[in-house]
C-alpha cells in the first residue's frame, strides 16, 4: 500500500517550485490533490496534467489564501469534491530580497497578507474540516526565519510567524489528532528564486560555499522531507521545525 493511500491533501500556492513538487510527490504515492494557484492557470494545470498522466487524480482550484472567504471556498470545493481533507500544505508565500529600509508600506502588508495571514487562516479552515478525524498540517518556514540572510529581513520576518503559529497550534491542536509541523528550506532552486536578484553569483558561491553538501536543493528534496511529515511514520511527530538545509 503506498504511503498517502486513500489520503486527501490540499497545497497551496502548488503551480510551480516547492508547491508543485510537493503535490506532484504525494500523488505519486497515493494522495488526491487539491492543486491551489493564485494566478499561474496554466502553472497549475500542467502540474494536473503531470499527476494525471502518472495514474493519480487532482484538481486546480484558483484561491487567493489571503481572504478568509476564498479560503473557505477552497476548502468548501475540496470538500465537495472528495469529501474529506486529510493534510493541508501551507506553502504559498511571497519573497521579497532587498534593503529593508527600501521595502514599501504594500510590500510589508502583502508579505504578511499571504505568508502569515494566509497560513493562519488556511490552519483555521483545515483544522475544522478535519473534525474528529484528526489531520496533518505542515507550514513552509524557511531557514532564515532564525538565520536571516542580509536582503531577507522581511522574508524571515514572516517566516518567523510562522514557527511560532506552527508550535502553538501543535499545542493546541494534539487533542483532536492534528499534527502540526514546519518545514524550514535553505537555499531551494526555484524558478521564484532564480528570477530574483537574490541568487548573484557572489551570493551563490558564499552560501554553496557553506552547505556542506555542496550543492543547492531542489523541489524534490523538500517533498521527500513533507511526505514523512504527512504520513504515519511520523505520526508522534508535532511542532517541529524540520531543516532542509544541505548541513548549514
Amino acid at each position: 500500500m503506498k504511503a498517502l493511500e486513500g489520503k486527501i491533501a490540499l497545497v497551496t500556492g502548488a503551480s510551480k517550485g516547492i508547491g508543485a513538487g510537493i503535490a506532484i510527490y504525494f500523488a505519486s504515492v497515493g494522495a488526491r490533490v487539491v492543486v491551489n494557484y493564485l494566478s499561474d492557470e496554466v502553472g497549475a494545470a500542467d502540474v494536473v496534467s503531470d499527476i494525471e498522466g502518472m495514474g493519480g487524480e487532482a484538481i486546480a482550484v484558483q484561491a487567493d489564501i489571503s481572504r478568509a472567504d476564498e479560503v473557505k471556498r477552497l476548502v468548501s470545493v475540496t470538500l465537495e469534491r472528495y469529501g474529506a481533507l486529510d493534510i493541508v500544505v501551507n506553502n504559498a508565500g511571497i519573497f521579497h530580497y532587498g534593503p529593508f529600509e527600501t521595502m514599501t508600506e504594500a510590500q510589508m502588508q502583502r508579505a504578511f497578507a499571504v505568508n502569515v495571514l494566509g497560513t493562519m487562516l488556511m490552519c483555521q479552515q483545515a483544522a475544522r474540516a478535519f473534525g474528529d478525524r484528526g489531520g496533518c498540517i505542515i507550514n513552509l518556514s524557511a531557514l532564515d526565519s532564525q538565520d536571516a540572510t542580509v536582503g531577507m529581513t522581511l522574508w524571515a520576518s514572516t517566516k518567523g510567524a510562522i514557527d511560532t503559529l506552527t508550535q502553538g497550534l501543535a499545542r493546541e491542536l494534539g487533542g483532536r489528532n492534528i499534527r502540526v509541523n514546519a518545514l524550514a528550506p535553505g537555499c531551494i532552486l526555484t524558478e521564484g528564486l532564480l528570477a530574483t536578484k537574490a541568487i548573484n553569483p557572489e551570493l551563490k558561491a558564499k552560501l554553496l560555499a557553506a552547505t556542506p553538501l555542496g550543492r543547492f536543493g531542489i523541489p524534490e528534496d523538500v517533498a521527500r522531507v513533507a511526505l514523512f511529515l504527512a504520513s504515519d511514520e511520523s505520526a508522534y511527530v508535532s511542532g517541529e521545525r524540520v531543516l532542509i538545509t544541505g548541513g548549514r
